[in-house]
């Protein structure tokens, strides 16, 4: 088993990470400054092999600390998302940035790190076309270009495997209610409506398990895997916006669609993505679509109309 060290760990994707790692009988170190205030590691408290560290991800000295102890280092800490990084554009170049070159810096040539970026950094790319990994990278939001700027960097060591990951659903400790599947699944739910904007535009999913799935199929496979970039989604989830408005309605079937013509996506995701390369080395998605729609009406049904966003 390894030594892990996760960033940002009681985010929304970390608190699913940190649990599946623990399980696999991984040893754990979270650094998390909980700036959310959430508690969405309480549950993994009892495990002895779980350190928990509050701390910022720029303080030299405590990634100092932490890295003399970790075989593999996943940077999840990141201000994520295009609206909260154009909010705090100081704080996204600093921690989507300037954070992963100093952890590069110190880090020993036996380290290895497992990378979450974002496909959002293929741009405004047709959604005729299928974008793969040698698929150019154009990010124009400040969310995408810092993570494209932190994936080139790590590349560049060839010790790090890089995912980019598609948009990502499901049930998390540390929930978060504006990714797009759990928002839609929540606006259904309660308010028996879906309001769309650009709903042509087209998108790639993917389980939350999944993605902690994939991050210690890197662990397992790191050697073959490293020094490239997969892209994580679901081959058979790409899917325009009304398209994934119509699947939610096959388990919510009192809702009505609606569509409006003013609101703008800032990254102008509007792509297909192809996840062959991932499935080459032998990844599997466990959790489909539908799935996890009927995993979020349960989890709607207990949290109740709750915002929970990084905004």
């Amino acid at each position: 088993m390894a030594s892990v060290l996760i960033t940002g760990g009681a985010g929304y994707i970390g608190a699913v990470l940190t649990e599946h790692l623990l399980q696999q009988g991984h040893q754990v170190i979270v650094l998390d400054n909980l700036m959310y205030h959430q508690k969405s590691l309480l549950h993994l408290t009892h495990y002895p092999q779980f350190t928990f560290v509050l701390g910022d991800v720029r303080d030299k000295k405590i990634i100092t600390k932490l890295l003399s102890s970790a075989e593999y280092i996943i940077p999840l800490a990141a201000i994520v998302g295009a609206p909260a990084c154009e909010k705090k554009q100081e704080d996204a170049q600093s921690i989507n940035f300037e954070s992963i070159k100093l952890l590069s810096s110190l880090l020993a040539p036996s380290q290895k790190v497992i990378y979450p970026t974002t496909n959002s950094g293929y741009g405004t790319k047709s959604s005729q076309m299928f974008c793969t990994e040698e698929t150019p990278l154009e990010p124009i939001s400040v969310y995408g270009i810092t993570k494209v700027k932190a994936e080139e960097l790590l590349l560049q060591q060839g010790q790090a495997i890089t995912l980019r990951l598609a948009t990502v659903f499901g049930t998390s400790p540390r929930m978060r209610t504006d990714l797009l599947v759990n928002n839609l699944v929540q606006r259904a739910f309660f308010d028996k409506k879906i309001t769309l904007f650009e709903a042509h535009f087209k998108r790639n999913f993917i389980h939350i398990r999944d993605v902690a799935r994939c991050f210690e199929h890197c662990i397992q496979n790191f050697n073959r895997m490293k020094g490239q970039a997969y892209n994580v989604g679901l081959d058979d989830a790409n899917l325009s916006k009304k398209e994934l408005a119509v699947k939610i309605r096959q388990h919510l079937p009192q809702i009505s669609i609606i569509h409006e013509n003013i609101t703008k996506d800032p990254d102008k995701r509007n792509y297909m993505v192809s996840n062959k390369k991932l499935y080459a080395t032998g990844f599997t998605p466990q959790f489909s679509l539908d799935l996890g729609i009927v995993e979020l009406i349960k989890t709607y049904q207990i949290m109740g109309d709750v915002s929970s966003t990084n905004v």
